[in-house]
């Protein structure tokens, strides 16, 4: 167990079906931690595909609770499916307006490292994803990555089939830069 202070905080983040689901959950087994999943998927779940503003007001709060929360287990890094940037950007394509609390949220929450998964693989139909179209999700990709840019935040980009995304991922953790220059 680390001190909440060393711990970094790492957000897999990109646009749908892009693998952060199954990379937050290998490099939580590879450094024997835990991640934190998309809460946004479990709710919009339940509500059959259907959601407001509110709602995504709602999960919007919920994410900035759990990347303020000091969770118990954590070893070293505490991986995030989705992080906040992704519900920015949901905001605007959707309501073409954002609360002021997620950009404050955005700036004042301390986010170590972003893993931006770029959409090089299929896309997966499933009862939540709206955004199938390979252009759509390009676009995602470039929205989420000027977002890091504008913020100066720390990111690296993951390409590739599952098995060379986990491979940079891995790479970019273990690299002494990511560790020592966060």
């Amino acid at each position: 167990m680390h001190n909440i202070k060393t711990i970094k905080k790492i957000v897999i983040t990109g646009p749908e079906s892009t693998g952060k689901t199954t990379l937050s959950q290998k490099l939580s087994k590879k450094y024997s931690t835990i991640f934190v999943p998309e809460f946004a998927r479990e709710y919009i779940e339940n509500k059959k595909g259907i959601y407001t503003y509110e709602d995504v007001i709602y999960i919007a709060k919920k994410q900035i609770d759990d990347l303020n929360n000091n969770y118990k287990n954590v070893n070293k890094y505490i991986f995030y499916d989705t992080g906040l940037i992704i519900t920015k950007i949901w905001f605007l394509e959707v309501f073409e307006k954002v609360p002021t609390f997620i950009e404050e949220a955005i700036q004042s929450i301390k986010i170590d490292l972003y893993l931006l998964c770029y959409p090089d693989i299929k896309w997966v139909k499933d009862s939540v994803r709206e955004n199938g179209v390979q252009q759509t999700r390009l676009d995602l990709f470039f929205k989420y990555k000027k977002e890091l840019e504008k913020n100066s935040f720390k990111y690296f980009i993951i390409r590739g089939n599952d098995k060379n995304r986990f491979l940079r991922a891995n790479k970019y953790l273990s690299s002494a830069y990511c560790l020592y220059n966060t």
